[in-house]
């Protein structure tokens, strides 16, 4: 592998239970099917990406849940997982341009799980074309020949891949 490319990942949290008036939203989980596809996607991520790298993820109960089924197909410990509020509460994919920059320069790809319209978003901001909107589970990678995650711009960054579950049943 080339060691200048570098790799944003942008997944979606997976299907969670409708919302109930004795749950916050932040804590809706995931449905059986949500589960399922998750492994499922993590398994066809994996004929892809050997490591997915740091792991950030929004605190929202589903959107953790499916960073640790990731994580657990990866076989990445949960405590590696970083959390990051902001994948909940922004609604400003901006914000993220020095989250992405400080990343450590020997660690070559980043992992984000979190929520639309900010995932897709933050997707649409690194990368060079416009990503369609990503469904529940959905993956979109973009990557950059950057030598340092310092160098990397918006709107630099060519599409690898957008995988969906549909398109895979």
């Amino acid at each position: 592998m080339n060691n200048t490319k570098r790799r944003l990942i942008f997944i979606r949290h997976a299907r969670a239970e409708e919302q109930a008036p004795e749950i916050t939203d932040f804590e809706r989980s995931l449905t059986a099917r949500g589960k399922w596809e998750s492994k499922l996607m993590t398994r066809i991520l994996k004929s892809r990406e050997k490591d997915p790298g740091v792991v950030i993820t929004s605190p929202a109960f589903r959107a953790l849940e499916t960073a640790v089924i990731f994580c657990r197909e990866y076989e990445i410990s949960p405590d590696n997982i970083q959390i990051c509020s902001d994948l909940y509460l922004s609604d400003s994919p901006e914000e993220f341009i020095p989250l992405v920059k400080k990343q450590d320069d020997n660690v070559h790809a980043v992992t984000f799980f979190g929520h639309n319209p900010l995932i897709t978003n933050m997707g649409a901001l690194f990368a060079a074309d416009e990503p369609e909107v990503l469904p529940k589970t959905g993956i979109f990678c973009v990557s950059f020949n950057a030598e340092r995650w310092s160098d990397i711009e918006p709107e630099s960054g060519k599409t690898e891949y957008f995988l969906v579950p549909k398109s895979l049943l």
